[in-house]
C-alpha cells in the first residue's frame, strides 16, 4: 500500500519536474565576462614586499581585472631580463580568454651606478633595454605602459633629492619616441613627498626611524643608520644617498627602516597615484579600476 502511494505521488509531480527541466534547456545562453589582466614588471618598489605593487592589486584593480605581480628585488633593466624573470612575465602575456593584456614596466632604481651586475648605462643601455620591451610586449599581443620611477625619500635643507630623475627623464623619452602610454609616478611621488616634508614621509617606511633619523629630518637634512652614519646629525645628503643604495638587497627588501622601500602606508599612498595616472594614460582601463 505504502509504495504504490509514493508510486503515485511520483508520478504526479513527473509533469513538474518536466517543466522544469524543459524551462533550465530553453533558457538564453549567459553572456561572456570581458575580463582583462594587468602584469607588473619592475623592482622592489613595485614588488610584492616594499613596493605598491600589492596595494594596487589589491585595492585598485576590479573583480574583472586580474592583476599579475612579477617585480622582483634588486632589479634592473638588464638583470630582470639575463635572469629569466621575463620569460615568466611574457608567459602571462597569453591572451587566452582575457580581452586585454596590459602590462606596466618601472625600471631605474637598480640601473644607477655602483649596483654590480645590475647597473646599466644612461645614455645607451638603459632606454634600449626600455625599447626591447615595448616591442616584445607588442609583439606578444600585449599593451605596454611605462612607469616612471617611485621617487627616494632622501632631503636636504628641506629639498627632496632628485637623484632618480634622468632614469625617469629616460623613460619619458622612450615614451613618446615609440607612443606609449606613461604613468609618471616619480613626478607624481615627488610633489607629493615634497609635500609631506621629511619628518611625515618618515610614515611611508617599512618601519619606524631611528630617533637620529627623526631629530636629523626636523632640520630638514635625512641621514641613514646611526650605525652606518656615527650617528652625526650634520651627516650630508649625498652620504645618505650612498648609504641608503648600498642597503638595497638583491632580492626581498628587509623589513627595515630606508628611504626607499615603502610600508602598508606608502604603498596605499602610491597605489593610488598609479591607479589615477593609468586611469588618464589608458581610458580604456578606467571602468576596470577602482580610484
Amino acid at each position: 500500500m505504502k509504495f504504490r502511494f509514493v508510486l503515485a505521488a511520483a508520478i504526479a509531480l513527473m509533469p513538474v519536474l518536466s517543466a522544469s527541466a524543459q524551462e533550465t534547456v530553453s533558457r538564453p545562453p549567459a553572456k561572456p565576462i570581458r575580463a582583462s589582466k594587468i602584469v607588473l614588471v619592475g623592482d622592489s618598489t613595485t614588488a610584492v614586499q616594499g613596493g605598491w605593487g600589492p596595494s594596487f592589486c589589491a585595492q585598485h584593480a576590479t573583480s574583472f581585472l586580474a592583476c599579475v605581480n612579477l617585480a622582483r628585488g634588486g632589479r634592473s633593466s638588464y638583470n630582470y631580463r639575463a635572469e629569466g624573470s621575463w620569460e615568466i612575465a611574457l608567459h602571462e602575456m597569453r591572451k587566452g580568454p582575457y580581452e586585454s593584456i596590459y602590462v606596466l614596466v618601472q625600471f631605474g632604481h637598480n640601473d644607477q651606478p655602483g649596483k654590480p651586475g645590475r647597473s646599466t648605462d644612461l645614455a645607451t643601455e638603459f632606454p634600449e633595454n626600455l625599447r626591447r620591451y615595448v616591442r616584445e610586449i607588442r609583439a606578444a599581443g600585449a599593451q605596454p605602459v611605462l612607469v616612471t620611477p617611485l621617487t627616494r625619500r632622501q632631503f636636504a635643507g628641506g629639498k627632496l633629492l632628485h637623484d632618480l630623475e634622468p632614469w625617469a627623464e629616460a623613460t619619458r623619452k622612450v615614451a613618446v619616441e615609440l607612443d606609449v602610454p606613461l604613468v609618471d609616478l616619480y613626478a607624481r611621488s615627488q610633489a607629493l613627498v615634497q609635500g609631506m616634508g621629511p619628518v611625515l614621509a618618515m610614515r611611508t617606511a617599512q618601519r619606524p626611524p631611528a630617533p637620529e633619523q627623526v631629530s636629523a629630518a626636523r632640520n630638514g637634512t635625512t641621514i641613514g643608520m646611526p650605525a652606518q652614519q656615527g650617528a652625526q646629525p650634520g651627516a650630508t645628503a649625498q652620504a645618505s644617498v650612498q648609504s641608503n643604495a648600498a642597503v638595497e638587497p638583491m632580492g626581498q627588501a628587509k623589513l627595515a627602516f630606508d628611504y626607499t622601500h615603502v610600508g602598508p602606508e606608502g604603498a596605499d599612498l602610491f597605489a593610488a597615484i598609479v591607479a589615477d595616472e593609468l586611469a588618464r594614460a589608458v581610458p580604456s582601463l578606467r571602468g576596470q579600476l577602482i580610484p
